[in-house]
């Protein structure tokens, strides 16, 4: 019998910083702490508590201006390790749907394990990744992806419009990705699995997003941007984050 495991509470963190649209470097290191009972959360595995100091997941959520109650979408969810960081920080008040184009059985084994009612599995295509009957989102999340679903026959254009409209005015889309060189475009996302940040916000803002901040959590100017992340042989790699608003 499946024991049901309650979310910890959430402490609401460093709002007052997101006002500038990027996280100084002091509130970055603060965040861990902020956020200790959800990345402690036993709805997250050891595997998601070891990559926290690469991930920053603390940053992430502070970021993605996380609060408890909300409803939250994972676009490109894989085995579900930003979904469960997800799950944990909205409570269970909150929901959270964990989005892939097929079946994914890491993902169904983290869901197996424990009684989880508050997170949810989908199976949709990227065109449109949000099921009818959903209610209204406060925030979606694509979260090391975006460059992945180019690499797919996905419709971005529908996907991005469908992602505005679930939704709610004010919501937010907070996209996280491996940097690319300005000007690379889509040309790299296959070889170095990298994306043009400017690419990515010609794409969304053109289904109606406006750029709401953007963070320097996980950057790494050292990084030439001329190898895929996971050849980086421990060196840091460049990656951006932006929040997009539904106005």
């Amino acid at each position: 019998m499946h024991k049901t495991l309650r979310c910890a509470p959430v402490l609401l963190a460093l709002s007052a910083a997101l006002l500038t649209g990027a996280l100084p470097a002091r509130a970055d290191d603060q965040a861990g702490t902020h956020w200790q009972s959800v990345l402690a959360s036993p709805l997250r595995t050891d595997a998601d508590r070891k990559a926290d100091a690469h991930r920053k997941s603390g940053e992430f959520l502070t970021f993605a201006e996380v609060k408890p109650g909300m409803k939250v979408f994972d676009v490109a969810s894989g085995g579900g390790a930003t979904a469960a960081l997800l799950a944990a920080a909205v409570g269970s008040k909150g929901e959270v749907w964990a989005q892939n184009s097929k079946p994914n059985p890491k993902l169904d084994m983290r869901l197996g394990k424990a009684t989880v009612p508050n997170l949810h599995a989908v199976v949709a295509s990227f065109d449109d990744p949000v099921p009818k009957g959903t209610p209204p989102l406060d925030l979606i999340t694509i979260n090391m992806s975006y460059h992945d679903i180019v690499n797919t026959p996905t419709d971005r254009a529908a996907m991005n419009k469908h992602l505005y409209d679930a939704l709610k005015p004010g919501g937010h889309l907070v996209i996280v990705d491996n940097s690319a060189k300005k000007g690379a475009g889509l040309s790299v996302t296959k070889t170095l699995h990298r994306i043009d940040e400017d690419t990515v916000v010609d794409e969304v803002t053109k289904a109606g997003f406006k750029v709401d901040a953007r963070s320097d959590y996980l950057r790494a100017p050292s990084d030439p941007r001329e190898k895929a992340f996971f050849e980086m042989n421990g060196a840091p790699d460049d990656k951006f984050a932006i929040r997009f608003v539904k106005k």
